[in-house]
């Protein structure tokens, strides 16, 4: 009596695991805690939303109270450099304070030169429709922005190019997800930014601020920690660089044996 072919019945022809969930959970668990951990690098996590978030929340509440452009404005300004020193001090990462405060500048700098509170949001409305065709525009061209910004974060870099299609498509699914998004945002705003009443369109603004970027985190994460795991590019030299060393080593080796070996002869 022969026994049954075990291999059939715990893991497929091609070695991955058959059936069960459990025997996967582990690897989906990893893939998505390794895709969370990511987004939050890239995206800046909580304190990133804090640091681009409270200037305008803080401009428009004084707004609201004397409707005084300057001081509004110059108090929104302040607030964003002591954050930037409060990362300086602490040593943390500081591309996600910087670009805050280099936002809430231009705010500052087209409400006082136009005196329209108003203007204080439009560059930043002008970066988000920007930012919606660039990332609609790519992933119709096939080379989705999402994956451009993640692919160093992942340490694949452009390998989802050619090696990973299915990562290509999650980056695809989520570049259209973003681009959508912020395009539904700026078609609350811009209408609003015309026709709305200061205050009205201030609160508006901020509060459209967090919800929006959450959405599109979360469809990101679901697209990406369904995708095939990126393919480590930086391993992968590294890897080859030690090869190069070891078969160098090695020829050396064998170069001064036979030398050795010569010299025996004679």
């Amino acid at each position: 009596m022969t026994l049954p072919d075990k291999r059939t019945e715990a893991e497929e022809p091609d070695g991955r695991p058959a059936g069960g969930t459990g025997s996967r959970a582990p690897e989906e668990t990893g893939s998505q805690a390794v895709t969370e951990a990511a987004l939050f690098e890239a995206f800046g996590g909580v304190r990133g939303l804090v640091e681009t978030t409270v200037p305008g929340l803080v401009f428009i509440a004084m707004y609201t109270v004397n409707k005084d452009i300057h001081t509004a404005a110059i108090t929104a300004l302040v607030l964003s450099g002591v954050m930037v020193v409060f990362r300086l001090l602490r040593k943390d990462t500081v591309k996600h304070a910087f670009s805050g405060i280099f936002g809430v500048g231009f705010g500052v700098l087209f409400a006082m030169m136009t005196g329209n509170a108003k203007d204080f949001y439009l560059p930043g409305m002008l970066y988000t429709l920007g930012l919606a065709l660039a990332y609609l525009v790519t992933a119709m061209a096939g080379v989705p922005l999402l994956g451009l910004v993640l692919g160093p974060v992942f340490k694949e870099n452009l390998s989802w190019r050619k090696r990973n299609p299915g990562r290509k498509k999650a980056y695809t699914k989520a570049s259209y997800a973003w681009g959508f998004i912020l395009l539904g945002k700026s078609a609350v705003l811009f209408p609003l930014y015309f026709w709305g009443e200061t205050t009205q369109f201030g609160w508006v603004t901020v509060i459209l601020k967090i919800p929006p970027f959450l959405l599109a985190v979360y469809l990101t994460w679901i697209f990406l920690a369904k995708a095939p795991p990126p393919i480590n590019v930086i391993a992968e030299m590294e890897a080859e660089e030690e090869a190069a060393e070891a078969e160098k080593a090695a020829a050396q080796a064998a170069t001064a044996e036979a030398g050795s070996a010569g010299r025996h002869r004679r």
